[in-house]
């Protein structure tokens, strides 16, 4: 099998910031509650004209140049969203006509804010049993609009969330570099702490499912904190055990970026006493299957990650599904992110915004 690695990443936040002001307005809410309970003071929103593969289009065609590489190269294009453009044909489809990837295979994955993680392992998979002479890269995009699906007058979910995109380039790198271990496990039995229950074929649009608000974005919040609580640890360290690797040899965590305070009462639970904490959820909320492809490409821009340095993935969404994946920091031009000390269990890397995006053009 070819050892396959991120060669390059990219994002696409929406130009409209959306406070927590406005939000909380219509939620019953303060800025000052919405800070504590979730460590979240913004977040993006996109344009009217703007739907799920337009970001995607764009976090890719950004992932494309920092590889080096044409669409034309890609023999994958995968789109992890639970916010598709339709329900068929695949948004996946719709990006790679926009991006011109025309020897590519285009599909989505649905794994809820996990689906970046899902996507990854699938790609590497495909890439890594190529046969020669076939394109060696493929594309993974995470990307969600869950502003159209919110209710604004739930205060327990129209805060937490944000549009977004974000992109990565997998393709041959090093032998014994690059995506070490991918872990995918999911728990069915508690599929219904979050959900979209109208709109599918059990319950299909009607005018009483638009009345009763059947298409909004649902979450048992208290329930989703216990589960990511009993179900991380044990995840995170089942991978590195099967990887082989000590927990004080990971340099740098990315979780989803689900919630800033359900995080900080994780982290210290999680043994990466010599990581850094890597978070973006301060200025763009929760992006779903984006956030943790957003966070790699505001470490890369940033330069907060640098060659050869190890990076753990950690997704958790509806399903209830959970993703972790270790891998060699595999793009240069980066310097070093400078070390938390041995035993620091509050390292966090509170990561800049990112230069604000005009609309994509029609």
């Amino acid at each position: 099998m070819q050892s396959i690695g991120i060669t390059g990443v990219g994002s696409y936040l929406p130009e409209t910031v959306i406070s927590n002001a406005e939000i909380g307005h219509g939620a019953g809410v303060t800025d000052e509650w919405i800070v504590r309970k979730t460590g979240i003071r913004e977040r993006r929103r996109a344009a009217p004209h703007e739907a799920t593969s337009d970001l995607a289009a764009v976090a890719a065609r950004r992932a494309l140049t920092r590889a080096g590489l044409t669409a034309d190269q890609l023999a994958y294009v995968v789109v992890a969203t639970s916010t598709p453009d339709h329900p068929q044909p695949a948004t996946a489809a719709l990006v790679q006509d926009r991006i011109g990837a025309r020897r590519a295979a285009a599909f989505d994955v649905n794994a809820v804010c996990s689906g970046f993680v899902y996507a990854l392992k699938a790609v590497e998979k495909l890439l890594g049993s190529a046969a020669p002479g076939e394109p060696s890269h493929g594309l993974v995009i995470g990307a969600d609009l869950y502003s159209r699906i919110l209710d604004y007058s739930d205060r327990r979910t129209a805060a937490l969330f944000g549009d977004g995109a974000g992109a990565a380039v997998l393709g041959p790198v090093a032998a014994g570099h690059g995506l070490r271990h991918i872990s995918l496990v999911s728990h069915g039995d508690a599929h219904r702490l979050i959900r979209v229950e109208a709109g599918g074929s059990r319950c299909p649009a009607s005018p009483r499912t638009v009345s009763e608000g059947g298409h909004y974005f649902r979450m048992d919040g208290r329930e989703v904190r216990a589960f990511v609580a009993r179900a991380l640890p044990g995840e995170i360290e089942r991978l590195l055990l099967r990887a082989a690797v000590p927990p004080d040899a990971v340099r740098h965590f990315v979780p989803h970026q689900a919630n800033g305070a359900m995080l900080a009462e994780l982290w210290p639970d999680l043994g990466l006493h010599r990581a850094a904490l890597h978070l973006t959820l301060e200025r763009y909320a929760n992006t779903g299957a984006a956030s943790v492809p957003i966070t790699l490409a505001e470490m890369d821009r940033t330069g907060a990650v640098a060659p050869g340095e190890l990076v753990l993935l950690a997704a958790f969404g509806g399903g209830m599904s959970v993703g972790t994946a270790l891998l060699d920091w595999t793009l240069g031009e980066s310097r070093p992110c400078p070390l938390p000390a041995a035993g620091d269990d509050t390292a966090t890397v509170l990561l800049p915004a990112g230069e604000l995006l005009s609309p994509l053009p029609r």
